[in-house]
């Protein structure tokens, strides 16, 4: 992605250029100053609305193999002093907690509410 900042156009800056309607948005975090932490995205446990309702079948055949994605995530240091249970949201993605697996070297969130796709209704 490659974006340009435009300082002039920071909203209250009283600048013709913070008079700009804007669509939304976004907080970019650097790499350089990011920690690092692991982020578990959680998703629907079955592929069946009412696994245990199918006839002659188990309820474990509509377990959804996609149901928990563990990916590494960039965060703001702020994060790394985030208590357990603490919530948060993730521009975009959705709410985290965090889990009480986290350590100070090692940070762990789990999402718990995803947020809607506003961008698809845009695309569309």
């Amino acid at each position: 992605i490659h974006c340009t900042y435009d300082p002039k156009s920071k909203s209250g800056s009283g600048s013709e250029e913070s008079l700009r309607k804007v669509k939304g948005t976004l907080h970019w975090v650097s790499v350089k100053h990011a920690i690092e932490a692991e982020v578990r995205l959680y998703d629907r446990l079955f592929t069946e609305e009412t696994p245990d309702g199918v006839k002659d079948k188990d309820y474990l055949d509509f377990v959804n193999p996609e149901s928990l994605k563990v990916v590494t995530g960039y965060l703001e240091p702020g994060l790394k002093d985030a208590k357990v249970q603490e919530k948060v949201q993730f521009q975009r993605i959705g709410y985290f907690c965090v889990d009480k697996d986290s350590t100070a070297a090692r940070p762990v969130f789990n999402r718990t509410v995803s947020l809607r796709d506003s961008w698809a209704k845009i695309k569309s």
